[in-house]
Order: structure tokens, then sequence, then C-alpha cells
């Protein structure tokens, strides 16, 4: 269906879910398995435990868990679901996508599913991509998940990687409304030069899946730590500011600020440069850093806290992998 601009439609997150697994891993239990100790990971991270996935559940698990809450938060049954993405860089496997998986698990039989992969900014992408289907007519009702197992390629032996991560899942729901701004103008950003500060080398085609590859660790994730510090807040300082910038807005103009949840220090340093600390919205402390989940997890749990109401704006911003950035704001309608 073609449309002209002025005939976009307004777009609305209409309900949002979250699912975060049982099993509760302390800093304490860490330091049974690796150097540390739980004041070293607390001082340089903001985090005091995290969730790990049973090893029977795969990432499509922790989704469809947070998609069934949201689509109850919305009010609507699976059937509706014109679209389905899944933002996330733990796939159950290859292929076929993890989106075909939910969508069986939660009866979507009537969605287009694919997955998005832009590592911890890929829900934030994807809510992109949603909203723009939406608003031009090609679908009615989306759901957007980011969902990680992340333990499943950590190096448990490797400090400095394994304390930062957990598993989880968020859902939102997006459909047009008669609100007045929904979903706003989102700025986004990569810079594929520096790819290599954080990534995976092992396992897909220019590296395979072979002994020798398995014999290096190259399967695990493998970070620069104060290489991607420093880059994640110059990039998501700035995306708030262009975010703000393109809709006209002011930073007094928004309620409550969520950005990635990668680390404490680096929220804190985003929201000292902005001067909205007061505002910044965190909850590291409890999950540590779910990648792609993060976002999704976070502003269900800023709705259902009340630190966002009717008529709030909030601005959510990002950065992963590839490098990878952006930042858009949402007035919450519901």
């Amino acid at each position: 269906m073609s449309k002209s601009p002025n005939s976009l439609r307004i777009v609305s997150i209409i309900g949002t879910g979250a699912y975060l697994p049982e099993n509760t891993v302390t800093n304490r239990d860490l330091e049974k398995i690796v150097d540390t100790s739980d004041e070293w990971i607390y001082s340089r991270t903001g985090m005091r435990e995290r969730r790990i996935a049973r090893d029977d559940q795969a990432t499509s698990d922790l989704a469809a868990e947070a998609a069934q809450v949201a689509l109850a938060d919305a009010g609507i049954g699976s059937e509706e679901i014109d679209l389905l993405i899944v933002a996330t860089l733990s796939p159950d496997m290859f292929f076929p996508s993890t989106a075909c998986f939910v969508q069986e698990k939660i009866g979507a039989k009537n969605a287009c599913c694919y997955d998005l992969g832009a590592a911890c900014s890929g829900s934030l992408y994807a809510l992109e991509t949603a909203k723009n289907q939406i608003a031009c007519g090609s679908v009615n009702t989306a759901l957007v998940i980011g969902a990680e197992k992340m333990s499943t390629f950590i190096d448990w032996k490797d400090r400095n990687t394994c304390v930062l991560f957990g598993d989880g899942a968020g859902a939102m729901v997006l459909r047009a409304t008669g609100a007045e701004r929904g979903v706003m103008n989102g700025v986004f950003g990569s810079d594929g030069s520096l790819a290599r500060l954080l990534w995976t080398p092992g396992g897909g085609s220019r590296n395979p899946m072979t002994h020798d590859m398995l014999d290096r660790n190259e399967q695990y994730l493998k970070m620069e730590g104060r290489d991607v510090y420093k880059h994640a807040v110059t990039q998501m300082t700035q995306s708030v500011r262009d975010a703000l910038a393109a809709n006209h807005l002011s930073a007094d103009d928004i309620k409550c600020f969520i950005p990635h949840q990668a680390n404490a220090r680096i929220v804190n340093a985003i929201g000292s440069r902005l001067h909205v600390e007061d505002r910044m919205f965190l909850n590291v402390e409890k999950y540590a850093n779910t990648s792609a989940a993060a976002l999704p997890i976070a502003i269900d749990e800023a709705v259902r806290s009340g630190r966002i109401v009717k008529g709030d704006l909030m601005l959510l911003v990002a950065f992963g992998g590839g490098f990878t950035w952006g930042a858009d704001i949402v007035e919450w309608t519901k």
C-alpha cells in the first residue's frame, strides 16, 4: 500500500511485557568460579545479580513468555499480530529465525516473522522498523521482542566478561492509534570499522565451527571494555541530543530517559553529560546486561512501577556491537 508522507499513521506502544528466568546468580556466586569479588564487580558495573536461563530454555522460550505478557497487557489475541520481529544476537539457531519459533509457540499464525540483528541496539532498531511498517499501512499490529540467552556464549572463565551479562526477554505490541505523537522520529547510526572491539569471532562463514576454532575459544563473546565504554558514552549522549533536535524538543520535555542497561557507569556518565541524572532509569543492578532484551525489559518495568504514565515522553537510547546506536522518543499513550 502506497501512502504519501502526510498520511502516515501515528503508531503507539499499546502493551508491554517481560520475562526473567527464575535462576538468580549473584556476584557472590561468581566469586566461586572466577577470580573476582562482589566489590570489584559492583564498583565497576553497578551489577549485583543477573538471571540465567535453564539449560532446557532457548531464546525463543524466553521471548514467548514475554510476548504472552505483552499481548495480555495490550488486550489482544496472538492471531491479531501480523508482524513479529525478534531482536537477538543469541538465536535458537542460524535458521529458521527465532521469530518463527516464537510464532509457533504463541499461535501468531497470521504474522510475518523475521529476526533483526543489531546486538544491544536490536530492540530499538526493531521498534523503528515495526513503527515504519505500521505507519505506511503495510501492517496493522506488530509484536517486537528483544530476547537473549547470553549465558550460552559467555566464557565463564573470563572474569572481565562473564560478570556482565544475563538472560531475559522483553516485548512490545505496536498499533496505529489516535495519539498526537506516539513513537516519534528516531535517529540511528553504525560504524563497522570498530566491529572487533565487541564481537563473537567464531562460528559464522568467516570463521566456521571447527575443532581449532573451539580450541581457541572463539565461540565466546570478546570485548575491549575501555574502548567500548568510551564509544558507548559518546555515541549515546550524542544520539540523545540528535533525537531531541529531530523532534524539536528539549531534555526538559522528557519524563524518563531509558538507556541500554550495559553498565551503571555508562548510564551515570550519560546522565551527567546531559544533566538529567535524576531522570535516568537504571535496573542493571538486578539483571546485568541483557543485550537486545534490556530496553524492552526496562520499558515494561518503568511503566509498571509508575515512572511513566499516560502523556509522558520517554527517550530510549542504545548502543551495541557493530557498532550500532540510536535513540527514539515515545509518547506513552496507554
